[in-house]
């Protein structure tokens, strides 16, 4: 008896300590799905009657719904262009046995696990002064670029290593060339690793803050992750209902990608295939 009252105790602290982990990490969800709603919005998780003055406020603000024309812009074209580069360059790395292959892996993979974003803010301002590109959607877009090409092609390089050549070989007999081998065979087999290359780079770059801010200088070409910023006081106070509104639409299109592509292929949140 005495050691069952000992283990319903401590199962009570347990999940007591549960509770409250849970409780830590879900209230800033609740208050940004609260907030935006609430004409007078506070830190404090109140159930007011919903208003939808703050979104109206806030399609007001050009330079706020202008900013998520260029998160799109930004966004989009890193994706595009670190996924078609990095398949290409993954698929010649998985095919193709030369003398400094495992130095060039190693390098690659130390460029992209060494060299962070803020260690590198420095030179990259520099370049890209030199090259008039200050200001200028592709000085963003290649810094992305150059930041996310390493890792993505050790990614999808696996997938290609888990691809026998038998299936290539076996095409090049029936008649097909190896660039029809390629886009007819690997690709399709291959579509898990690009839609996990794709969404890794544009959630980053959707929410990267720092790159943009310092290479960026008008306004009107800030993406959201900047522009959130705007919306504080002269006294650096937050103005909370407009705040957490365009919170709440800047979180939209990668909650809504997620889903799209978790229809699609099936991803769990494990990181494979559902049975």
């Amino acid at each position: 008896m005495f050691r069952q009252r000992t283990n319903l105790w401590n199962n009570f602290w347990i999940y007591l300590i549960l509770f409250t982990l849970v409780l830590f990490f879900i209230l800033p969800m609740i208050w940004l799905v609260i907030a935006p709603f609430s004409s007078k919005a506070s830190l404090a998780v109140k159930i007011t009657l919903p208003s939808l003055n703050n979104f109206r406020e806030l399609f007001k603000n050009k330079v706020a719904m202008l900013a998520f024309k260029n998160s799109f812009i930004i966004s989009f074209s890193s994706t595009i262009i670190v996924t078609i580069t990095s398949m290409l360059a993954a698929y010649a790395l998985s095919r193709t046995n030369f003398k400094w292959r495992s130095t060039l892996l190693y390098a690659l993979l130390l460029f992209s696990t060494v060299v962070t974003g803020i260690a590198a803010m420095v030179p990259l301002f520099v370049l890209n002064l030199r090259l008039g590109l200050i200001d200028s959607y592709l000085s963003v877009i290649f810094v992305f670029i150059g930041g996310f090409l390493p890792v993505s092609i050790f990614i999808i390089k696996d997938f290609f290593d888990a691809i026998p050549k038998d299936y290539e070989e076996a095409a090049i007999v029936a008649g097909s060339t190896p660039s029809q081998g390629f886009f007819r065979i690997i690709l399709p087999l291959s579509q898990q690793g690009m839609v996990v290359i794709a969404l890794y780079i544009f959630m980053n770059t959707w929410g990267d803050f720092l790159i943009p801010f310092i290479l960026l200088r008008s306004v009107n070409k800030y993406p959201v992750s900047v522009a959130i910023y705007t919306f504080f006081t002269q006294e650096g106070l937050p103005l909370l209902g407009l705040l957490s509104a365009y919170s709440l639409l800047y979180s939209l299109p990668v909650i809504v990608l997620y889903i799209i592509i978790n229809r699609k292929f099936g991803f769990g949140f494990h990181g494979g295939l559902k049975g």
